[in-house]
């Protein structure tokens, strides 16, 4: 299932990432807060279970989460999102999946995996801020299914309709959290508008 998380903040943090102009740091801050707003979203159909607490003032019931969150942000623009997450869900491990695009065939290509121990049967939520083509994520996904989770979720910030329908054909038990659907891929099968390579901006590189 898709969800289109349509929320007036994440038009302006989204907004001032886009923009060329917005240097490293300011694209990085938005970013995080962004995915804060996301997290909530996200996670908002988990499960949680009552356990008894005191207040200072009296007996009452609290509560956790039933099942285990684990974070795989795809390497290397997923852990830009992975602060915003975390601060939401601060338990959560984080695994990692590495992956990189061919630029000539737009194929991703696989090159590290580290995963913790409580992967299997837990909700996996897949950070990755850009949905393009959706071949990383279909792979990535692919990958994660063979550790038996219970769940996995796929949040990225900006799409098109050609990575969604990639990536629900091949996974139709995923669903997928977007802030935006933009309108097109360029030659390259970068997203347009936009706002250009996610992981250059986050970390400076050219």
């Amino acid at each position: 299932m898709l969800h289109i998380i349509d929320h007036p903040i994440i038009k302006v943090k989204l907004s001032r990432m886009r923009n060329k102009n917005t240097d490293s740091k300011a694209f990085r801050s938005n970013l995080v807060e962004l995915s804060e707003l996301m997290a909530y979203e996200v996670t908002k159909n988990y499960h949680v279970v009552s356990f008894p607490i005191s207040t200072p003032i009296g007996p009452t019931q609290g509560y956790k989460m039933k099942e285990n969150i684990v974070l795989v942000p795809i390497l290397r623009a997923g852990l830009g999102m992975v602060d915003g997450f975390k601060s939401i869900i601060p338990q959560a491990p984080i695994g990692f999946v590495g992956l990189y695009r061919n630029e000539d065939t737009l194929k991703p290509v696989h090159y590290y995996c580290k995963m913790p121990e409580s992967i299997t049967g837990s909700n996996i939520i897949v950070l990755d801020p850009m949905l393009a083509t959706g071949n990383s994520a279909v792979e990535a996904i692919r990958m994660l299914k063979e550790f038996k989770p219970k769940t996995i979720k796929l949040a990225c910030i900006v799409s098109v309709k050609k990575g969604i329908d990639t990536v629900q054909k091949a996974h139709k038990d995923v669903d997928i959290y977007v802030a935006a659907i933009d309108s097109k891929l360029n030659s390259k099968g970068y997203i347009v508008p936009g706002l250009g390579d996610a992981g250059d901006r986050i970390f400076g590189t050219k």
